[in-house]
């Protein structure tokens, strides 16, 4: 059985938060291998196992670290397959490992989850492996059912205890979608972008740009769930057989959290300086809760949400994975 998923740690000490991926991991049923291998003391082995490892087969790779956390950049410079990267919080409460991940120039993406959230590292490795999987994409669903119901026990355990004299009881029955992500069937394009206001389209012209280039079929829809959520609900069951969604959006950065509200598809996030330096729809995107992740992109950074989404995709297509490389090596020399 050959890993399908390399992680790779900065330091032992970064262990802890590799066994909440691991544990997911497991659950998922996805064979996996881990290695400690620091990005600036251990250079080359970080090299030689990630060249290794992308040419014998593995599909994802997770990079946790702490402080500078250069290491998921240095994954992706020597790899064409998804990088995931974890920040961990040693100092500063993470927020340097955080920007080292997910700061990243163009060309070399890492879809970057929240600080110490090892889970939503190894869920969104699992939703971009579940892309072509469908046993994968069917325990991705349970898990998403299992989440529902322990916010559901724990409303009940909650209500339990409120003893004031003015709490009036509503019982409110949510309808629960036990359907699994469906596979694409031709009919839809590959990616559904979304912004979320007209003041994001020259960041997403970025993503179009480039998917445009790798022959990538995607939809582009501005809408907001705040403005509109009753028509943002319909596009996204209009959308539902996409394979990815890129959800692009600044300020408090609503689309991208009601985007994986209604999926369990891969959600690439894009944040827009429009206030606070894109600061505020950063930390809005990256610093999701356990079960539903972003892979977030660099503020504005537009072209490489269309590079990730790309890797993504090449996971079993050749045509696709000779399409990015030529992309990539034509952007080196430019």
């Amino acid at each position: 059985m050959e890993p399908k998923i390399m992680i790779l740690l900065g330091s032992a000490s970064d262990f802890a938060i590799a066994e909440k991926a691991i544990d997911i991991l497991e659950t998922m049923e996805i064979p996996y291998d881990l290695h400690v291998a620091s990005a600036h003391r251990t250079h080359q082995k970080v090299k030689q196992i990630v060249t290794e490892s992308t040419n014998n087969g593995v599909e994802v790779f997770m990079g946790i670290a702490g402080l500078s956390a250069h290491l998921p950049g240095i994954i992706a410079a020597n790899t064409h397959k998804p990088v995931v990267g974890v920040p961990v919080n040693v100092k500063l409460e993470g927020l340097d490992a955080l920007f080292a991940s997910v700061q990243m120039p163009q060309g070399a993406p890492v879809a970057t989850v929240g600080i110490d959230r090892g889970e939503n590292g190894a869920i969104l490795a699992s939703q971009i492996i579940g892309i072509r999987d469908h046993e994968v994409r069917r325990n991705l669903s349970h898990m998403r059912r299992e989440f529902f119901f322990k916010v559901d026990k724990d409303e009940k355990s909650l209500g339990e205890k409120l003893k004031g004299k003015y709490y009036t009881k509503n019982i409110f029955e949510e309808k629960l979608d036990n359907s699994t992500n469906k596979i694409n069937n031709g009919d839809k394009p590959d990616i559904a972008i979304i912004a979320g206001s007209y003041t994001d389209i020259k960041v997403a012209e970025k993503t179009t740009g480039l998917l445009d280039k790798l022959n990538i079929t995607y939809d582009l829809k501005i809408i907001s769930p705040i403005r509109d959520p009753e028509a943002f609900e319909e596009y996204m069951g209009e959308m539902e057989d996409v394979k990815l969604f890129i959800a692009i959006s600044g300020l408090s950065a609503h689309v991208t959290g009601s985007v994986v509200a209604y999926t369990e598809k891969p959600v690439i996030g894009v944040p827009c300086s429009i206030r606070l330096d894109g600061l505020d729809a950063l930390l809005s995107m990256v610093d999701m809760p356990p079960g539903v992740p972003v892979a977030t992109m660099g503020i504005d950074e537009g072209g490489n949400a269309a590079l990730l989404a790309a890797e993504m995709l090449a996971i079993g297509n050749k045509e696709l994975q000779d399409n990015l490389l030529n992309l990539k090596k034509n952007q080196e020399h430019s």
